[in-house]
């Protein structure tokens, strides 16, 4: 695999004093990094989607936990708890539906109740970057081997190296594809209403050199029907017990398309997404963020005044529209409520 080609983007640069995030609202625009020095710049960074995708909010997070410690050390070393407890909340707070924010806060936790020193978190949230990359190379090489060579993929949202600590997870396997020879057509949604697929997917596979098509999201339907892809590709933000899993909105329409059409639709998602403690996708938390995304675009309204809209920005695909689930831990061929308890039984 030429990684060097296909895995040279960085969107989170730990500083060592400070988290550095390309910011993802002026893509593609503009390459613009903003320097987060605590915890409450970190959590209003996830909010407002300049750092976004569930693995890159989790780093985010625990690098966040990090500027925490740092700033509620006091000379002596004493900590101050209540403060520290309070940023975590925030953090916390910043995004709901993606499990990985939490899952990394309570891997952070867990060294804070042990005493840890602020060097001794820094290297948690270290690993846990580095982690992410390891296990996204693997899913990458995983899931390619699914396809068949001369197949055409579609994928939805962003699940590249902006969403995650590198390479990324659906993406991923389309980088792989196409390096491997598999994949020979890659299509990609806008992905409404922020535009991740034009703005952010597009621009990742023109950096890789990757010849793909931009299709409007209403679009994939009558690709679909016309043969031109084998495989819908996308990741996940939050993956239940039973495997129903919850990610960017428009997804569940897409797997509806996919199985109507006979089209193999894949889940790429690290075990950090999985969610055992939640039952099924009825029990996840939607997020519903403010309506002007939709009545206005490019800071201007372009829907009447008075007109109201419904802006939930992810949905759940049940377990049984989804014909594979690759993680790190390997390949699930339709996921369910006694696999995903094997295989994630510590999750």
């Amino acid at each position: 695999m030429d990684y060097d080609r296909y895995d040279r983007i960085r969107a989170l640069q730990w500083q060592g004093t400070a988290l550095r995030l390309l910011d993802q609202r002026r893509l593609p625009m503009e390459e613009v990094f903003i320097d987060c020095h605590s915890a409450a710049a970190v959590a209003a960074a996830i909010a407002n989607l300049s750092v976004r995708g569930a693995p890159a909010i989790g780093i985010a997070a625990a690098y966040g936990v990090v500027l925490a410690a740092r700033q509620r050390t006091s000379a002596d070393g004493c900590i101050d708890r209540a403060g520290l407890a309070a940023d975590l909340r925030e953090l916390a707070a910043s995004r709901p539906t993606a499990v990985n924010l939490c899952w990394a806060l309570k891997r952070m936790q867990r060294l804070l109740d042990a005493g840890a020193s602020v060097a001794a978190l820094a290297a948690e949230a270290v690993a846990i970057e580095r982690e992410d990359l390891a296990a996204n190379r693997h899913m990458g090489s995983l899931g390619a081997a699914l396809i068949a060579p001369g197949s055409g993929v579609l994928t939805h949202c962003n699940t590249g190296s902006l969403a995650t600590a590198g390479f990324g997870t659906a993406l991923g396997v389309i980088r792989a594809g196409v390096a491997s020879g598999r994949i020979a057509r890659v299509f990609n949604t806008e992905t409404r209403p922020w535009l991740q697929g034009t703005r952010l997917t597009a621009w990742e596979l023109l950096k890789d050199g990757i010849d793909a098509k931009l299709i409007v999201d209403s679009a994939a339907a009558h690709l679909m029907r016309t043969g031109a892809v084998q495989w819908v590709i996308v990741g996940a933000d939050r993956i239940a017990a039973n495997g129903d899993t919850a990610n960017k909105i428009g997804t569940y329409q897409l797997a509806i398309c996919a199985r109507h059409h006979g089209v193999k639709f894949m889940v790429v998602a690290p075990a950090s997404t999985v969610d055992r403690q939640t039952a099924s996708g009825s029990d996840i938390e939607i997020e519903l963020r403010d309506a002007s995304e939709l009545l206005q675009s490019a800071g201007q309204r372009v829907a009447a005044v008075g007109v109201q809209a419904f802006n939930p920005v992810f949905d759940i695909t049940p377990a049984d529209l989804i014909d594979v689930l690759v993680t790190e831990r390997g390949v699930m061929p339709s996921p369910d409520t006694a696999k995903l308890a094997m295989t994630f039984a510590e999750t």
